[in-house]
């Protein structure tokens, strides 16, 4: 095929690529060692790279020739590497464990350089173009966070916000929202972004023993959205787990007949709204997008019944009849959540206090509380990306894989939120990855563009390949075939060519 020629930069991937070290296997295909790839787009031609990511886990591991650093779904036993991984629990007040620095889920971008991410405390810097690890850097030397996702956000100045919980405090438990500065200023160029960390807020749990698992979180031009789900982490038994001999992914659990209650952050006055918003039981990992329109905040998720998700990608369930065997009980669906923030204070309990068009439901209790019911714009996407220029505001398009009750996606799909219209990708035998959506430079409508994702065959011997669509009418523009064994990655970026440095650099 032919690839635009504007099609200037490195497409970075990031996802678990080792699942046996010598004898020792990891139990879920998340615990992975973090394997790295790219490719790397210049003039009309595609360079492939890929290399594992040489965090300290790694070489520990490498080095013992087993698996000697907990992950999520595997506790390893007995440590070596004392000297960098503390021991694995201790009294109430210190009950997180030194976690692995196995960043092996996104990629992000803080002042100009370049990061691998997991959802511990650490990440490790890396060069997008040699793929070489470079520093690890803890959060918690700037923030006291023990945790953190993987999906930050990145305001109009450049700005990198997140989100991570602090179990430091003894029964204090909280989400913290920080902010990184995209620059510092010119007399400290030598310091590093993360000094210039910010606590922009804090949330109580609701629970200081059982604080929600939240792999991503929202924002608007003038708000912050946070989903508490009912899916939550046991920090009693997470201390314990290691005596117990259990994974810390046992400690995780979710309660059906609870509520998952929406919190939302001004970002001016660094306040939460002091109404409190609410819907029933659910488990979600991605938000989409939101926006605000006529005092309403609008926000979109991909949301499931239960946590079966999580479940499916243990190795003992990943066989060769995985895709015919491994059935979800709970098909992702892509919620619309309407929130009236400046509702009729004299309404009629029990009357809808949506007055936008949709058949999203937000009703007033007795309490005061208020019940948010979403409207259901389409089922079976994952791995939702936008057009980035519209984050934040009222957009048209999701780009995403589509999967039905099987986890592994075999489709590619562009949905448009309005005309409920969905285009498709597919080819026989193919696993495709997250598409990644990369805006043309003259761009004038939202999806003026091309969509990048790498596709897997079910065949090992077949060769993978990044296949590069047209965004609009999701024609194939080209696809560059690796004779390489290709992994299936979980989420990474675009970087435009200015965006690079040199290599010098």
């Amino acid at each position: 095929g032919q690839l635009p020629s504007w099609l200037q930069g490195i497409l970075l991937r990031n996802g678990p690529g080792m699942h046996t070290i010598g004898d020792t296997k990891y139990n879920h295909w998340f615990d992975g060692l973090a394997l790295l790839h790219s490719f790397t787009f210049k003039n009309g031609e595609v360079y492939y790279r890929s290399k594992y990511l040489r965090s300290d886990t790694y070489n520990c591991n490498i080095e013992a020739n087993r698996i000697v650093v907990s992950e999520f779904g595997t506790m390893a036993y007995p440590d070596p590497c004392k000297n960098i991984f503390a021991k694995a629990f201790s009294y109430l007040s210190h009950t997180i464990p030194e976690f692995t620095d196995n960043c092996l889920i996104n990629v992000m971008k803080a002042g100009d350089d370049f990061y691998a991410t997991g959802e511990t405390n650490f990440i490790r810097k890396i060069n997008p173009q040699t793929l070489e690890t470079l520093e690890k850097v803890d959060y918690h030397k700037y923030v006291a966070v023990n945790v953190a996702t993987s999906h930050p956000h990145y305001d109009s100045a450049g700005n990198l916000l997140n989100m991570g919980t602090s179990i430091v405090d003894k029964g204090k438990t909280k989400y913290l929202l920080f902010k990184i500065p995209s620059s510092v200023p010119e007399q400290e160029k030598k310091k590093s972004c993360f000094k210039h960390l910010e606590v922009v807020c804090s949330v109580p749990s609701r629970s200081l023993l059982h604080p929600s698992y939240y792999h991503s979180f929202g924002i608007t031009e003038n708000y912050i959205i946070f989903t508490e789900q009912p899916f939550r982490l046991d920090i009693v038994k997470m201390a314990t787990a290691y005596i117990r001999g259990v994974s810390w992914a046992s400690c995780l659990a979710f309660n059906k007949d609870d509520k998952t209650w929406f919190h939302f952050i001004d970002r001016k006055t660094k306040k939460e709204v002091s109404t409190k918003f609410y819907t029933d039981a659910l488990v979600f990992f991605h938000h989409v997008n939101a926006y605000e329109e006529d005092g309403h905040i609008i926000f979109d998720i991909i949301a499931y019944k239960d946590n079966s998700l999580y479940d499916m990608f243990y190795l003992k369930n990943l066989g060769k009849d995985f895709e015919e065997c491994a059935k979800l009980t709970s098909i992702p669906t892509c919620k619309r959540f309407v929130i009236p923030l400046q509702y009729d204070k004299d309404a009629v309990l029990d009357s809808n206090l949506v007055t936008l068009p949709s058949t999203a439901t937000a009703v007033k209790e007795k309490d005061g509380n208020i019940y948010c019911q979403p409207e259901i714009l389409c089922e079976g996407i994952e791995l939702p990306r936008i057009n980035y220029d519209y984050n934040g505001k009222k957009y048209k398009y999701i780009f995403a894989t589509q999967v039905q009750w099987s986890p592994v996606p075999t489709k590619i799909a562009k949905f448009n939120i309005q005309t409920k219209e969905m285009l498709h990708w597919r080819q026989d035998d193919c696993w495709p990855s997250e598409p990644v959506f990369v805006p043309s430079p003259d761009a004038k409508e939202e999806d003026d563009g091309v969509v990048l994702t790498c596709v897997v065959k079910t065949d090992p011997k077949d060769p993978p390949f990044l296949l590069v669509l047209d965004a609009k009418t999701f024609t194939e523009l080209g696809r560059a075939t690796v004779n390489v064994e290709m992994h299936m990655d979980l989420h990474g970026m675009f970087i435009p060519q200015q965006d690079k440095k040199t290599e010098t650099d």
